[in-house]
This record gives structure tokens, sequence and C-alpha cells, in this order.
């Protein structure tokens, strides 16, 4: 009797958060994000997946992202964007929401912390970059960085971010399954030089066959990594 009751609490745990799943996620909604340095909302979806498809934050800033946005913004990590984004950044997104990309479903990942999870990188290394593309839009992509001097504990600005993008990549080549996470974009790059310690990198896909506009932070460290992940704890 125990077993049998046991497995239909289990059966019926997965087919309800299958159910959360299909409701959170559809195809009009899912786009991409960075995935290699990892945004906010990429590494928080992987590190609040529990088993059976509900999200379980273990991070502490990803916890309290879930606490102030809710789960629909780890179910729908691909879709930080704005449908009338045109490309447009500083003026456009306020201060303050860069993360969030000025949408109110990830103002949960607006929030200053020093403890989201980090991508350890070398400043100034050739690096592997990726974009996963849940869904497939032509475009192009450009790297930001925040100055010298950055406190990640103090809200972002756009007065913290470097003029110009340190990086950029037109159209690059689409590989995998698209409606998936293997679906990526990839190019290689340069990293910015000079630069020690935390610091975001802020990313903006600009589609070339409408105004709709994507963008994320990346948590980084430069204290001479390879690209290795830390706080995600799954």
């Amino acid at each position: 009797m125990r077993i049998r009751r046991s497995i239909a609490f289990t059966g019926t745990a997965v087919l309800s958060a299958l159910f959360m799943l299909l409701l959170n996620v559809s195809p009009a909604s899912a786009h991409g994000a960075m995935m290699k340095p990892g945004s906010r909302t990429y590494l928080c979806w992987k590190d609040g997946r529990s088993q059976y498809g509900n999200i379980i934050p273990i991070n502490p800033a990803c916890g309290a992202a879930q606490a102030k946005g809710g789960d629909n913004a780890f179910y729908n990590w691909f879709s930080v964007l704005r449908s009338d984004g045109d490309g447009r950044t500083r003026g456009f997104i306020p201060d303050g929401q860069l993360c969030s990309g000025g949408n109110s479903t990830f103002t949960g990942f607006d929030q200053p912390r020093t403890d989201w999870p980090l991508t350890h990188l070398t400043a100034g290394a050739t690096f592997n970059w990726s974009y996963n593309a849940w869904a497939a839009h032509p475009g192009w992509f450009y790297m930001y960085v925040t100055k010298d001097g950055f406190n990640p504990s103090k809200t972002l600005t756009w007065n913290d971010l470097e003029d110009q993008p340190f990086l950029s990549a037109d159209h690059p080549p689409l590989s995998g399954s698209v409606g998936s996470e293997s679906a990526q974009y990839t190019w290689t790059g340069k990293l910015p030089s000079n630069k020690s310690g935390q610091h975001i990198i802020y990313s903006v896909w600009k589609r070339s066959d409408s105004k709709e506009t994507f963008y994320g932070c990346s948590d980084v460290v430069f204290d001479g990594g390879s690209g290795q992940v830390t706080g995600v704890n799954r």
C-alpha cells in the first residue's frame, strides 16, 4: 500500500511539474539568452530546476529573484526582451532595469547582489561565446562591460557600463536543435583587457528582421579563469 501511494504521489508530482512547464513556456514567448558566459536568468534556471521540473533555487540570489518575480521568469529564462526595442539601449531601458530589459516579468533579476552565479574569466583572453536560440532570429549581438571600480552591490545604471561595446557579432552561425537548450549561436572573440575582479557583461541581441531586442546580464569575475561557473548548485 505504501509503495502504491509513493508511486502515485511521484507520478502526480511529475505530471504537475510538466503541466506547469507547458503552461509557462510557449513558442511565441521563447527566444534566447547568453549561455557563455551565462546570463542571470539562464544560470538561475539551471540552479533552480528540480528533478521534477519545478523551481527550487539553491543560490541565494536566484532565490531572491524567485521571491520577487515568481517562477515564470525561470521557465522563460530565454525571454528577456522588448518587442519595441529596435536595438535601443541608453535612454530606452531605465537605470536599475538593465538586467530585466525593462520587462516587468524579470524584475527579480535587477536586484544588486554579490552572490549571483559567476563565470570566471581571464581579461584579454580569446573566448568562445554562445547564445541560446530557443527560437532562431537573424541579427547582431553586442557585448558591453562595466567600468573599472564597478560595485555589484549597487544598482546597475548605464553610467556603470563602458560607452561602447567591446565586442560584436554579425549574424553568427547557428547550431543545434532550435527550441532546445542545444540551439546556440556561437562566435569567438576577445574579452575586455585590463579588467580585474567582479563585473557584468551586458549583452544586446538586435534582430535584423524585426524591432524585437533581447537584453541580459552575465555576472563574471576576471580572476584568471577559463569559463568555470560557480554558484550553480545543480
